[in-house]
């Protein structure tokens, strides 16, 4: 539900719920309830495009509501920052591992996937939303292709077995580890997004994740071990800083 926020909030309690939409400075604000929280708040939610107003329980989601209204200059400013969407369309470009990919409509049923033609060409069926779920499909399964293989090649440096892997498409880390247990493979699951990185980028998470194979947290030893490794940490980091958002506008 979207609500414009011109409200008295004097008036009898209007019903909030987690997940209505309320509209700020033409800007989507999501109510959220975080019973971990000790506060309302606000964010900036960099996946969605939106700002998000958490309350501690629904009973504060009027007030996450109201904390909302009067900052209606700074909700702008932060939507307005934020990259503009990046459709999954054809004619559109896109970096897939730090190479200019064209996304063009296949030229037969059978003639989907990446391809080299005078420069790299994302091909696929359908139109419109049709287009853009194929397209998606494909830089899944490129990026599984991809993850894969550099965890396999680091699993081994390590000593360790291959672990189970899957993509996927959280909104607030690239990549995550659940270590292995007796008669259970460990396992890790990454962004897809990482495709859209440089290679370097996507190398560095797959090494991260990785290393919590042996160590499952985030001390010094785990660094040292996954800075052993190759990639460069700080690099990576920084880039996926500062172009995180941008990735998360692929397909918005």
């Amino acid at each position: 539900m979207i609500r414009s926020l011109g409200l008295d909030f004097s008036a009898p309690d209007p019903r909030y719920a987690a997940g209505d939409v309320l509209e700020v400075a033409g800007c989507a604000v999501r109510l959220k309830v975080d019973r971990r929280a000790t506060r309302v708040s606000l964010r900036l939610d960099t996946t969605r495009g939106e700002i998000v107003a958490t309350a501690p329980s629904p009973r504060r989601l009027k007030e996450a509501a109201a904390f909302a209204a009067p900052r209606a200059a700074w909700i702008g400013e932060a939507v307005r920052r934020l990259p503009p969407a990046e459709p999954l369309a054809p004619g559109a470009v896109l970096q897939v591992l730090g190479r200019a990919c064209r996304l063009k409509p296949a030229l037969g049923p059978r003639r989907q996937g990446l391809y080299e033609e005078d420069g790299l060409v994302l091909r696929a069926s359908g139109e419109g939303e049709a287009f853009r779920r194929a397209a998606l499909r494909i830089l899944k399964a490129e990026a599984l292709k991809a993850l894969a293989e550099r965890t396999a090649a680091y699993a081994s440096v390590l000593g360790h077995p291959a672990p189970r892997i899957a993509v996927m498409d959280a909104r607030s880390r690239w990549g995550s580890c659940t270590p292995s247990r007796p008669g259970r493979a460990a396992s890790l699951r990454y962004s897809w997004r990482l495709i859209l990185a440089p290679y370097e980028v996507m190398d560095y998470v797959a090494a991260h994740e990785c290393g919590h194979l042996v160590h499952a947290d985030h001390s010094p030893r785990f660094w040292a071990l996954v800075a052993g490794l190759g990639p460069d940490v700080k690099r990576a980091r920084t880039w996926l800083r500062a172009h995180g958002p941008r990735l998360h506008a692929v397909g918005r």
